[in-house]
């Protein structure tokens, strides 16, 4: 009992009010942003780089792959490295850290400097978005965490939309180097208003050098950071065929049973594993995993659809998602007033699981090789009303039943989720298109017989439109097979689209009697029935 009424105190110590509540919420948030459009940011930037640095499309893809590994090896470890390090420290100096290696991004002169430098803004840029979203949670009162939460998640949510227009428009009317450059001064401002501003808890001793778990630090980025590069380039490594990819699979399968074991049997583990003894937090983290997927996976599949199908450019794919995320911003406060109010989170969360299979569902009836702008807007309108529904709530559920430093280990848990959630779900997504389109021709070649009349008529219209623009009769008949190859291949990626966003919306479905097995969290309660 008093060491419960300990860590009521020491809540009690973060929770900030009036201007200086506004100040650290606007920092986290400014941060969070950061960090999430910098995922997404350089996926319209690709080109250019590869161009100006004179790499190899495999080779600028670990621009992305980097900093992905960096961030999953990070976010983990975040809360132990606040412990040591005192979280304002450790939270300033990873600002610092992403701030300055976004300057070094920028004035990389090869690409394989530009990959060390996205490593090292990964490794600052991981840790920023878990620490904030402990700290928004600590400043609140237990009874406004809701809220907190919804202002966290507009930042989580709307920065993956932000990022392609954002870099579209940067790249087009700039150069590459600036979609790193505009973190600077937004870094500059958010270092200062960290240091002045965000306060620390109070944690115990810290621990010497011989008693840090190296050895979990080790095991955990060889599984994360081998599981993370299998996701990242097993599609186009032919997965299980590659060599490589075989190789990493087993040091992550290995470096996961010796992490646990690890971090269960040490005395100071760099995870505590332990608190997922609480049942929330337990489902939490995967419902987190599949909001992740989720999430990144549909922000992932539009701009390549519509680019590769429909022909639109990076940045009118990238301002194609803008309707959503506004739709997903308006809806954050309304849910956190609903949570205030004492609406159960289940119910919230069931609704917009149910919600985003509609607007799966509705992607895939609408897709066709003519769909334009105007047929996308309210699916994914609903896709934003959905994603409200859901981010809040899974997040407040599963650190509703946390108190102390529990929060920051179990925010830590739902971030590495998340991002894990997301890279799994793009790399699957990759994979089905991949393998679906391939079957689909196999299946609709047969229909392409040319000895039906309908076959023949297409086939003699393209001829003579190849005939009247000067092309010999054998060169139109080899110009119109490749044509209709070409209409083949693009009608199988389609329905391969169609079937992605269709199972897409099933997990969803599937995900809702689940969520009614979550206890109900404590989004209005006193600090007494709170322990």
């Amino acid at each position: 009992m008093a060491q419960a009424q300990a860590n009521i105190q020491d809540d009690d110590s973060l929770v900030e009010y009036g201007f200086r509540r506004v100040i650290i919420t606007i920092t986290a948030i400014l941060c969070a942003l950061l960090e999430i459009i910098d995922t997404t940011i350089v996926n319209v930037a690709l080109n250019d780089m590869r161009g100006s640095l004179g790499a190899t499309l495999t080779d600028v893809a670990w621009v992305i792959t980097a900093y992905a590994i960096a961030n999953v090896i990070v976010i983990p470890m975040t809360s132990w490295l606040s412990k040591q390090f005192g979280r304002r420290n450790y939270f300033a100096a990873s600002i610092i850290l992403f701030t300055v290696s976004s300057f070094l991004c920028g004035n990389a002169t090869n690409i394989w400097e530009l990959v060390t430098f996205r490593f090292i803004q990964g490794m600052g840029g991981g840790a920023l978005l878990v620490t904030a979203q402990t700290i928004i949670t600590e400043v609140y009162p237990i009874k406004k965490r809701g809220m907190a939460q919804a202002i966290y998640g507009m930042g989580v949510i709307v920065g993956p939309t932000l990022g392609p227009p954002l870099g579209g428009y940067l790249v087009d009317n700039f150069s590459w180097p600036y979609i790193f450059y505009i973190n600077i001064p937004i870094g500059i401002v958010a270092t200062f208003l960290t240091i002045f501003f965000v306060k620390s808890p109070k944690y115990g001793e810290k621990l010497k050098v011989n008693q840090v778990d190296w050895w979990g630090i080790i095991l955990l980025a060889s599984f994360v950071g081998s599981l993370q590069f299998v996701l990242e380039h097993g599609q186009q490594d032919d997965w299980f065929e590659d060599s490589m990819i075989v190789s990493l699979s087993l040091v992550s399968i290995l470096g996961l049973i010796l992490f646990i074991w690890r971090e269960l049997v040490y005395e100071n583990p760099i995870v505590n594993l332990r608190v997922l003894k609480d049942g929330n937090l337990r489902i939490g983290t995967i419902l987190t995993f599949i909001l992740g997927f989720g999430l990144f996976g549909s922000t992932f599949i539009i701009p390549i659809y519509t680019q590769s199908i429909l022909g639109w450019t990076a940045t009118d794919a990238g301002l194609l998602l803008i309707p959503s995320s506004i739709t997903t911003g308006l809806m954050m406060p309304i849910i956190g007033k609903l949570l205030e109010r004492g609406v159960s989170q289940k119910y919230l969360a069931a609704g917009g699981f149910i919600i985003f299979f509609v607007y799966s569902y509705w992607m895939y009836v609408l897709m066709t090789p003519d769909t334009g702008s105007e047929h996308f807007f309210w699916p994914l309108v609903v896709r934003g009303v959905g994603l409200g529904l859901l981010f809040v709530p899974i997040t407040t559920l599963s650190l509703s039943t946390l108190r102390g430093k529990n929060i920051g280990e179990g925010a830590a848990f739902t971030g590495m989720m998340r991002q894990l959630g997301g890279s799994f779900g793009i790399a699957i997504i990759t994979t089905m298109v991949s393998r679906w389109t391939q079957q689909n021709r196999i299946d609709l070649i047969p229909n392409i017989n040319p000895n039906k009349f309908q076959v023949q008529q297409r086939i003699n219209a393209f001829q003579q439109m190849f005939i009247s623009k000067g092309f010999s009769i054998n060169e139109s008949l080899n110009k119109t097979y490749q044509t209709m190859e070409g209409i083949i291949m693009k009608q199988s990626t389609i329905i391969a689209y169609m079937d992605v966003f269709l199972y897409l919306g099933i997990l969803f479905l599937v995900c809702v009697p689940f969520v009614l097995f979550i206890k109900k969290g404590s989004n209005k309660t006193d600090h007494a029935s709170a322990h």
